[in-house]
């Protein structure tokens, strides 16, 4: 194959086109990628937060960019007050217990018109899964699972929740892979008042940070 002087020419422009249209591929999608985001706690502002008057609750403050949800007589929390999505969305954040032996992150969803929990670290530390499935809370169905998480310890935590199956994993570790089909999803009556979306922790001080809605 003769090479010739034009093609040599035009070589260079093809792959100065290539790099113009890729980054332009990249920055859009980066661009989309940051519509579909929304933080929920910035570090410092508590706007569209609202502590849930628990009786004995522990006091909630922002301290180092985070949210600590002080250790109470029993259950002590935060809720969302601005609207939130039902459906196709994730929730991100980054999650450790401070203080206690129980529960550090509940965090409380919605699945279209229903309501759920995400109990991490639960019934002594260490048990995780979902309540309540069909009446069942977290310790007695099968999203039960056991991962221990030990004190000051900063854990990432991701919720994907869809219209057909709820995920969530801890660091790359997926703890739930749950399929709803004609599962009943309901709430312990405790945290009944942290709906549409809230935090809660129990007998422990929790803190939360880098909060962030994904929206599908």
């Amino acid at each position: 194959m003769r090479t010739t002087y034009s093609s040599i020419i035009l070589w260079p422009k093809i792959v100065m086109n290539f790099i113009i249209s890729a980054g332009a591929f990249l920055l859009m999608s980066n661009i989309d990628s940051t519509r579909n985001e929304k933080v929920l706690f910035d570090g410092v502002s508590f706007d569209h937060w609202q502590v849930i008057d628990y009786e004995g609750h522990g006091a909630v403050s922002v301290a180092d960019s985070c949210i600590i949800i002080g250790k109470g007589e029993y259950i002590s929390g935060i809720r969302w007050t601005d609207d939130f999505p039902k459906s196709n969305y994730e929730i991100t954040l980054y999650a450790k217990r401070v203080e206690g032996n129980d529960f550090f992150c509940g965090m409380t969803f919605p699945v279209k018109e229903s309501f759920v929990t995400l109990v991490l670290g639960g019934w002594g530390g260490s048990l995780c899964g979902l309540s309540c499935i069909d009446g069942y809370d977290a310790a007695n169905n099968y999203t039960s699972k056991i991962f221990f998480f030990g004190t000051d310890v900063w854990w990432s935590v991701r919720l994907r929740v869809t219209d057909k199956k709820i995920e969530a994993w801890i660091e790359q570790d997926k703890i739930v892979d749950f399929t709803i089909g004609n599962s009943g999803l309901s709430l312990r009556m405790e945290v009944e008042s942290s709906v549409p979306f809230g935090i809660t922790t129990y007998k422990t001080t929790g803190a939360l940070r880098d909060l962030k809605l994904h929206m599908e």
